[in-house]
């Protein structure tokens, strides 16, 4: 087997099975948006699985130590695109859990025009799949969706699905019909809240993501709070960035909450442009991420640099609100900011996915294959077994985000003014510590957070 070499730095040296070779050309390039691959020669199934098993051999970031299977024995794109994933041979990588094949047009619906098809409903199966007796309920609403339209809430506990109690589905880990595959397509609700019960149907519709969700500036105990949700790293949440911290900046905040607790990651250029606007002038111009590629291609490395804006805050400090949903973009906004400024963790732990992707798309389907690894201007990444809290604190659905009683926010706020964890916090430290890497290498089948790390 051909070994594969990782480049960890603009500087460092690559260690191979043959020897030691220094790493090269372009290590602090400006990177593409996407490879450059010819065609396959049709899109018979033959023929996109022989283009699949040249491309994943020269782009795959772990393609010296993947599988290389015979294209011919896979009577389905799909079930060869399995056959040629990483299976965790090489320490210290785990088995890649992250590349994943998805309809282009959907590809380009989210990345292209910041809309998504969706119901809008997303549920908390994730934390009660090793306890499927507990209720299913409503972690978040997206504001534009169908949900939301139907008066959909955070907290609501879902009963039954098209006639399939809830606690069938989380026996199952089977909440795939939450993921509706055309417009058009029905989702009858059984639900409750507080004590009143309802039947909801929903229909799923195209419909234009909100990607910061919630901004506010609280006022509490002589210190003013800039609050932030951001759920997708898209374009389209440039302005709303901006206003956000306009506002912050012209109530001159003391601290800073960014919730990124079920945002799943996208393009790393608009992590970079929150954490510039975190970071500010004293972090301008310094690397906030590189991204490293496979030894066949040192010449796309990249590096992402904090740069001044109007905006920027320049905090010492920064509260980070996060769980096993905090993901990709996400994880590199802390990992980056880390260097340059004091990142408080409050909530679980992380996803644990230092790696990212160069989308490309053949014959109606886009490929989502791992082709690079991040670093901070530490050089420090490969955290995949998640980036564990400062302060360890369960999600709180009882609360909408943003609610100065919401546990996390809370504990936030405890720790801008005592300089500590709640004392709660001590409580669940274990419980949310210990298990959250697992449960992301089990995932649910609910709806997932969209994202991933793309570099445009």
């Amino acid at each position: 087997m051909q070994p594969v070499m990782f480049c960890r730095s603009a500087l460092a040296r690559c260690a191979m099975a043959a020897g030691v070779l220094a790493a090269l050309a372009g290590c602090g390039g400006g990177g593409d948006d996407k490879p450059e691959v010819a065609a396959p020669a049709s899109c018979a199934v033959a023929d996109q699985n022989v283009w699949l098993r040249g491309y994943m051999n020269d782009w795959y970031f772990w393609y010296g130590a993947s599988p290389k299977p015979d294209p011919s024995k896979y009577a389905s794109v799909a079930d060869y695109f399995d056959a040629l994933l990483y299976k965790g041979t090489l320490s210290p990588f785990p088995e890649d859990r992250w590349s994943f094949m998805e309809s282009a047009a959907d590809h380009d619906l989210f990345f292209g025009e910041g809309r998504t098809l969706g119901y809008g409903l997303f549920v908390a199966g994730l934390e009660i799949l090793d306890t499927p007796t507990q209720p299913l309920r409503v972690r978040f609403i997206e504001p534009s969706s169908p949900a939301a339209a139907a008066g959909l809430q955070r907290g609501d506990q879902i009963l039954s699905v098209n006639g399939r109690s809830a606690s069938d589905m989380a026996a199952d880990n089977d909440f795939a019909v939450l993921t509706p595959a055309a417009v058009g397509d029905r989702l009858a609700l059984q639900v409750r809240n507080g004590g009143t019960e309802r039947t909801v149907t929903l229909t799923a519709a195209v419909y234009d993501l909100t990607p910061v969700t919630g901004t506010r500036v609280i006022e509490s105990g002589g210190r003013r709070t800039g609050y932030l949700v951001l759920k997708e790293f898209v374009d389209q949440a440039l302005p709303g960035l901006e206003t956000a911290f306009a506002g912050f900046k012209a109530n001159a905040v003391d601290d800073l909450v960014i919730d990124l607790r079920y945002n799943g990651g996208g393009l790393v250029s608009t992590a970079q442009a929150l954490a510039s606007y975190i970071g500010g002038m004293p972090a301008d111009n310094q690397v906030f991420a590189s991204l490293l590629y496979n030894d066949r291609h040192q010449d796309s490395n990249a590096t992402f640099r904090f740069n001044q804006r109007s905006s920027s805050l320049g905090v010492s400090r920064v509260y980070v609100l996060a769980g096993p949903r905090t993901c990709s973009a996400s994880e590199a906004v802390v990992n980056g900011l880390r260097p340059h400024v004091d990142v408080v963790l409050i909530g679980g732990t992380s996803c644990g996915k230092p790696v990212g992707f160069l989308p490309i798309s053949q014959c109606g389907t886009t490929f989502n294959v791992v082709n690079f690894e991040t670093v901070n201007s530490r050089n420090e990444g490969r955290y995949f077994d998640g980036i564990a809290p400062t302060c360890a604190v369960a999600d709180d659905l009882d609360h909408p985000l943003g609610s100065t009683s919401e546990a996390l926010l809370a504990a936030a706020q405890y720790h801008a003014r005592n300089g500590s964890c709640p004392p709660a916090a001590a409580s669940v430290a274990h419980a949310l510590r210990a298990p959250a890497g697992e449960r992301a290498r089990r995932p649910s089948t609910e709806p997932r957070d969209r994202g991933g790390m793309v570099p445009r």
